[in-house]
């Protein structure tokens, strides 16, 4: 028989009271809401995208450059821009492109591994037809490219690099160099297909074509240098460097003591004392020795003393270094 914690008595009690409100019951509460929050995907790509804002500085370089560039080599007035800038994984950049395609892949030491450009079939057609001549219209259907047009294209991939690697001073100083070209996407291979690329699209137009080059760069790679390639980083950058010429420019008009030491000798206190008048003082240094140049009491030039325009001088022989030697 099961133990009765209550006795009957205890039982009424308790009912009654809570009948008459003496003893509070208890509302069951419904289940809290838990509040759903969005998650937005692609706030890792606007992200990375905030921390290389130098790379705006590159872009409008290379586009000036590239313009007068390919105006130069195709003969024509051509427009380069930037059409679009995202952050996307490999595999899916990929995708977007057929065989055949013009692909380079480059090396931008010391920076490890290697980014990718990308020249649409048609533009790469219609750039060629222009270096023999043509006005560059597309043609009607895409084909392989020959031999002839791949030496072409491998050109082209060389002068863009040259130009990139001018554009890149403006944030960093790389040495950029031509690792491979490739026409079918299968073949390029940099990252995994789930690393992330920054890819620049920069539009070519001409009177008679446009088309599509793409500029993409792996995280990963950037990442060693991601410091310096942000707005504050390059804020604090330009303001050393302004106050840096201020500095200079107040230098140059800053006065200083240049002495000319004939020689030294040492003396003790006595000997200074019983000095007298028509006494010689003897120098370390003859008539043939070089003389020490002082700017501010450090030793910077060795000179020969002489006699310019009835005035003493001294023509400067030798700059001192930091150790002293010269």
């Amino acid at each position: 028989m099961t133990e009765q914690i209550l006795s009957q008595e205890e039982i009424d009690a308790l009912l009654n009271a809570m009948e008459t409100g003496e003893v509070e019951v208890a509302e069951e509460k419904p289940p809290e809401k838990k509040e759903v929050k969005a998650y937005d995907l692609t706030a890792q790509s606007v992200m990375l995208r905030d921390q290389f804002d130098a790379l705006d500085e590159v872009y409008d370089k290379f586009i000036n450059l590239m313009s007068g560039e390919l105006s130069t080599t195709l003969q024509r007035s051509l427009e380069v821009k930037v059409a679009s800038k995202e952050v996307v994984k490999f595999g899916e950049f990929l995708k977007a492109f057929s065989n055949p395609t013009g692909f380079a892949m480059f090396n931008m030491e010391p920076l490890i591994g290697s980014a990718l450009i990308v020249i649409e079939p048609n533009l790469v057609f219609s750039m060629i037809d222009c270096m023999f001549g043509g006005d560059g219209k597309p043609l009607p259907k895409v084909r392989e490219f020959t031999v002839i047009e791949q030496r072409m294209l491998r050109r082209f991939f060389l002068d863009i690099l040259k130009n990139l690697q001018m554009a890149w001073k403006v944030a960093h100083t790389l040495n950029i160099n031509l690792r491979k070209t490739e026409t079918k996407p299968e073949f390029v291979h940099l990252v995994n297909p789930g690393d992330l690329m920054i890819v620049v699209v920069f539009t070519i137009s001409g009177d008679e074509f446009s088309g599509n080059l793409h500029l993409a760069t792996p995280y990963l790679m950037l990442e060693p240098i991601k410091e310096q390639l942000t707005s504050s980083y390059l804020r604090e950058k330009d303001r050393a460097s302004s106050f840096g010429n201020q500095i200079k420019q107040l230098l140059k008009k800053t006065d200083v003591n240049i002495i000319a030491e004939l020689g030294k000798n040492k003396y003790s206190v006595r000997d200074i004392l019983s000095f007298d008048v028509d006494d010689v003082i003897k120098l370390n240094t003859g008539p043939e020795d070089l003389v020490t140049l002082k700017v501010e009491h450090v030793p910077k030039f060795l000179g020969m003393p002489g006699v310019v325009k009835g005035s003493r001088a001294v023509q400067i022989s030798a700059l001192i270094d930091e150790n002293g030697s010269n």
